[in-house]
């Protein structure tokens, strides 16, 4: 089975914490009739900081789409490589091993995509395939795991690689007075993942089966308005109760493998907010303490869109993974309204090999 190994995951320089965001919106909307409420949806995020590719000053500006753009492109180049190296570095592969690069954005384009330039730059192969994938918004870090895991069923012993890149303050609409942008002004962040899906051997989560599930009629509820001035981000007040719909669709999934969703060891999902975990907890039956690693990338870097479920994910290795062989579930959620689903088996080849050892050693001294 392929293996998703350790994630690695950069967060620009400059931050923005939370009592920033709040004075900010207050001298730039002051005279908004919905502020107050404006405000406390902002405080009920429960994100703590952001980091930011341009300082605050730069980003409050709008020298338009184009510029924006250039400065995805810059900046994408600038920051890929290194997070790319470190995930091959933790999957103990190199660039030549790579079959296919998954690269998932919502947050500025290419044509070619970033792939084209990653192969032609950082030593992978010239018949490395490529999934660039746009329009998935928070839901391509799923999708991504997801496509790879298709990939190197389709080629066995085949590597993918996924990388997320997300420059969300790219997308800030200082003009743009819907309580919805307002909201996303204090919610996302940016940040650059990556991670390998080795198609033999590694550490981490041994890829198992995969779905996917769309919310009917709900295609509206998170969306871009395409404007002059650029991407201008809408959200439906009906997204934090999504849950309900999609937390059936986990279970329905995890009991086609034969698995109980609200009896796992570990949960790796999209943070979009805390309501969105809140409930999750709720409707799957689960601990709240059950989402503490996509918690602290809420708390500690916002919505990061399709980097978060990596970045958690990362979160769990860094405590030290869990034990041979536990069950667990990794989900996206995103426009649509659409989930994107894992379910996996912690692999540790060393543990498991270590753990051959001592039972061989217990059965040679009960001889």
């Amino acid at each position: 089975m392929p293996t998703l190994c350790k994630p690695t995951v950069s967060v620009p320089e400059h931050v923005i914490t939370m009592e920033q965001t709040l004075d900010l919106a207050r001298s730039v909307h002051a005279d908004h009739p919905q502020l107050d409420l404006a405000l406390r949806l902002i405080r009920n995020t429960g994100v703590e900081k952001r980091h930011i590719v341009r300082p605050i000053e730069e980003t409050l500006l709008h020298p338009g789409f184009e510029h924006r753009n250039a400065t995805y492109v810059t900046e994408a180049k600038a920051r890929v490589p290194a997070v790319v190296r470190g995930a091959l570095e933790s999957a103990e592969l190199k660039p030549s091993d790579i079959d296919v690069i998954v690269y998932v954005s919502c947050t500025g384009f290419m044509m070619p995509s970033l792939t084209a330039w990653m192969i032609n730059k950082m030593g992978f192969r010239s018949d490395c395939r490529q999934v660039p994938i746009a329009q998935l918004g928070c839901a391509a870090g799923g999708a991504a795991i997801n496509r790879a895991h298709d990939f190197c069923i389709a080629y066995p012993g085949a590597n993918a690689l996924i990388v997320a890149c997300e420059f969300c303050s790219l997308c800030y609409q200082p003009t743009d007075l819907d309580v919805g942008n307002l909201l996303s002004n204090g919610l996302f962040g940016d940040g650059v993942a990556a991670a390998v899906v080795r198609g033999r051997g590694g550490t981490g989560v041994e890829l198992q089966r995969n779905g996917s599930y769309l919310v009917p009629d709900t295609e509206d509820w998170i969306a871009y308005d395409v404007r002059s001035t650029g991407f201008h981000f809408r959200l439906d007040r009906r997204v934090p109760g999504t849950m309900e719909p999609l937390a059936p669709a986990l279970q329905e999934l995890a009991g086609h493998h034969g698995w109980n969703a609200a009896d796992l060891d570990f949960y790796i999902v999209h943070a979009g907010g805390p309501r969105i975990l809140d409930d999750l907890s709720r409707f799957l039956g689960v601990p709240p303490e059950a989402f503490r690693f996509s918690r602290a990338t809420l708390t500690e870097y916002g919505n990061i869109a399709s980097a978060v479920v990596l970045d958690a994910l990362r979160r769990m290795f860094e405590e030290g993974g869990a034990p041979d062989t536990a069950r667990g579930l990794l989900a996206g959620f995103g426009p649509g309204i659409t989930a994107e689903i894992t379910l996996g088996r912690w692999t540790d080849p060393e543990e498991r090999e270590l753990a051959a050892m001592m039972r061989e050693r217990e059965s040679l001294h009960v001889d």
